[in-house]
């Protein structure tokens, strides 16, 4: 059993060498990820260097919604970090953190949002060039291997592929279902669903259960139009918002030397398991279930996203299938060199590079993903 102080996570010695710097640094992912945790473990010995604000809290929209430096300089006294928590709930809050980036440059300024939708669109712009910015996501495979070993967490992964791999689910054996199912309705009900434009909860909830049964499948919005009962716009404006808020991701399809390859395609995956299985509803043991396979195949890709972001790899991913139903589940390109796996739940499926790709494209490795060997990848 893992406990929350023998987990160490990736991007914490990342951003350790970012302190001290001329840019803020923003710390991106959804609720409950572990932001908070990770901040007060970069700061835990420097209680009087700090200053904490929580954008949640009134008394933290109210000191900012006039933003002067003289008054923060007051304010911060002899801080020299100033820590802004779920950030995106205060207005304007990119050109507030700009004026005080601009005027006390001996600041070191850090925000957290668990938003991108919401904090990208109010910081990005004002801080063009003014900050690091790094995402956060459910613990991954390797740090959880890191924290205790990778057999012990490759035992577990019939309970990943159920569970999820949340902070609080890894942390409390036995309350896993009821944590995650807390989780999702907090991600539907309390944060999305509030903002300003979302206005047809039903149909939101429906487009969610929609996507978590179409994992590994090509999406269309037009069928999923006719499906929930919105338009397509809707639909695409729903799927970006899921997207921001870091509950699903697009995988888009791989297309540059053949006439029948899939072009405009895309899948969407779930960043956690847990999150998918809680909104439909269904935590059968992953060896009793006729979906295992879309499990893994989700559980795989989204750990390939997570190492991305946890190790600073500005790598692209796609899916490849062409109109004669030729396919590899998942491609990334490195320095023009492309990686192929095809992820296969059975250990004793056969693979191989479908005839047409390897006719048309070179400088590729292709790799047979199953749950024997996957952890290989993930390290």
């Amino acid at each position: 059993m893992y406990t929350t102080d023998m987990i160490t996570r990736k991007l914490e010695q990342e951003i350790t060498l970012r302190l001290g710097g001329k840019k803020a640094i923003v710390v991106l992912g959804a609720r409950q990820v572990g932001k908070t945790t990770l901040l007060k473990s970069l700061f835990s010995g420097d209680r009087h260097g700090v200053f904490w604000l929580n954008g949640d809290d009134a008394d933290t929209q109210e000191l900012m919604r006039s933003v002067s430096a003289d008054r923060f300089r007051a304010l911060l006294g002899n801080a020299k970090t100033l820590v802004v928590d779920e950030a995106q709930r205060i207005p304007d809050i990119g050109l507030k953190l700009k004026i005080l980036i601009d005027q006390i440059p001996s600041i070191q300024i850090v925000a957290t949002g668990s938003s991108s939708f919401a904090l990208a669109n109010k910081i990005n712009e004002p801080l063009t060039g003014r900050k690091w910015e790094y995402r956060l996501h459910p613990l991954s495979f390797a740090e959880l291997a890191a924290s205790k070993n990778a057999l012990y967490e490759k035992r577990l992964l019939p309970h990943r592929l159920v569970y999820g791999s949340y902070p609080e689910v890894v942390t409390s054996s036995g309350d896993e279902q009821a944590i995650i199912t807390g989780l999702a309705n907090d991600y539907l009900y309390k944060d999305i669903l509030t903002l300003e434009g979302i206005h047809k909860a039903d149909k939101l909830v429906n487009l969610v259960k929609a996507l978590a049964y179409q994992i590994g499948s090509e999406v269309s919005y037009n069928e999923l139009s006719r499906l929930i009962g919105l338009d397509v716009k809707t639909i695409e404006k729903y799927i970006t918002i899921l997207e921001q808020a870091f509950i699903v991701f697009r995988l888009r399809s791989f297309s540059r030397n053949m006439r029948n390859e899939l072009k405009h395609s895309r899948k969407i995956y779930f960043y956690d398991n847990g999150i998918r299985n809680a909104v439909i509803r269904n935590f059968s043991p992953a060896e009793l279930r006729g979906d295992v396979g879309s499990l893994f195949e989700n559980y795989f890709i989204a750990e390939m996203q997570k190492k991305r972001d946890n190790n600073g790899d500005y790598s692209q991913s796609w899916f490849w299938r062409t109109t004669a139903q030729q396919e590899i589940d998942y491609i990334e390109e490195r320095d023009g060199k492309l990686s192929l796996f095809e992820i296969k739940w059975n250990q004793n499926r056969k693979a191989s590079v479908p005839l047409s790709f390897s006719n048309n494209y070179d400088n590729y490795v292709y790799n047979v993903v199953n749950r024997e060997n996957y952890y290989e990848f993930l390290q």
